[in-house]
């Protein structure tokens, strides 16, 4: 069968509801470079299908950053790597309010603040997040999301309360590679937050790093992994090497394996938000505009955590010249992607 057809066949079943085996899942990603453009066109047809061709834009903040007491190997905020990612500790609120209006500014329709550390240690610092979440809330039209490690039901439930809507908490890698990338914690242990944020009602935005070592069928292991956990949203990452990290040598993913990746993620998880994360500026280049194309729906805006982004302005032409239009925001809820006050890309 030619690929063309091959490939169209996948995403003919999925649109119908259908699933693709592990094998199939592996012919997928193990597409030779030539029949790529193949591959991102049936997957092109499967997020027109699910998502439309709207685009959700997010920004992270870093409220609080570096000397985490853990090891992940990609990690410039960890005490056991020696970077210049700036130490600082929890914003304020007025602060983190600042930060949520300049990313309503930009286009953003959700907001993510992100703490360092292997989760929310003091009742204070609980208090000082719950409080700004529903300052946010309150003060601006953006969809709230946390990355704020490791939690359990009680501090959970708290933060739901207080309107967080959304908890990101990555489970980095395939379960088979994660000793590899992290020895202060398991998978399991990253598992359990998932599974608690589930329970409780949050759209659950769940994904991991590219690049790292892992193997074609370790990603393929990992989609299969946010499959069964049934998660409703998938950030992909793809590894930009910092100085100091163990990781620092990495060689930089093709970026045709990168569309690879997004189309995998996107056959395999076909009704959920796919959202090409960081990483994307340094390792696709000039193909950023594929990576829609090849199944995402969704993406950052604006810097990262301790890396430069590219000027938000960019990214909002970039959408408008594929046809494609921005959410503004609205109300997240699990299996859903903001749908109220859909705008264009006209902003610019």
């Amino acid at each position: 069968m030619r690929p063309h057809e091959l490939f169209n066949g996948y995403s003919e079943r999925v649109m119908q509801g259908g699933t693709l085996s592990p094998q199939e899942a592996r012919e997928i990603i193990e597409t030779p470079h030539e029949d790529v453009f193949h591959l991102i066109s049936a997957a092109n047809d499967v997020r027109r299908h699910f998502k439309g061709d709207m685009v959700d834009l997010c920004v992270i903040v870093n409220t609080k950053s570096g000397a985490c007491t853990e090891d992940c190997a990609f990690c410039a905020q960890s005490a056991h790597h020696g970077t210049d990612a700036p130490v600082y500790p929890l914003m304020g609120k007025q602060e983190i309010l600042k930060r949520a209006r300049a990313a309503e500014a930009m286009g953003g329709n959700k907001l993510c603040f992100v703490t360092s550390g292997r989760g929310v240690e003091s009742e204070d610092d609980l208090a000082s997040i719950c409080d700004a979440i529903s300052a946010i809330a309150e003060q601006t039209s953006l969809d709230r999301c946390g990355s704020l490690g490791s939690l359990d039901h009680r501090q959970l439930k708290r933060l739901r309360e207080a309107g967080l809507q959304s908890l990101h908490h990555n489970i980095e890698t395939a379960e088979s590679f994660f000793e590899h990338i992290c020895t202060t914690h398991t998978y399991e242990d990253r598992i359990r937050t998932v599974r608690a944020a589930k329970e409780l009602g949050f759209y659950v935005c769940c994904g991991g790093i590219f690049g790292m070592g892992e193997s074609p069928q370790q990603r393929v292991e990992m989609a299969l992994a946010l499959r069964e956990l049934d998660i409703d949203s998938v950030p992909l990452n793809f590894l930009n090497p910092i100085r100091g990290t163990r990781l620092e040598h990495a060689e930089l993913l093709h970026p045709l394996d990168i569309l690879k990746i997004i189309a995998l993620f996107r056959f395999i998880l076909p009704e959920k938000d796919i959202r090409a994360c960081g990483g994307r500026e340094r390792n696709l280049r000039s193909l950023q505009p594929l990576m829609y194309l090849a199944g995402a729906n969704c993406t950052v805006i604006g810097n990262y955590l301790t890396t430069q982004g590219r000027d938000y302005k960019e990214d909002l032409e970039m959408i408008a010249d594929l046809g494609l239009g921005v959410n503004l925001g609205g109300t997240l809820s699990p299996g859903t992607t903001s749908e109220a006050h859909k705008r264009t890309s006209g902003i610019l």
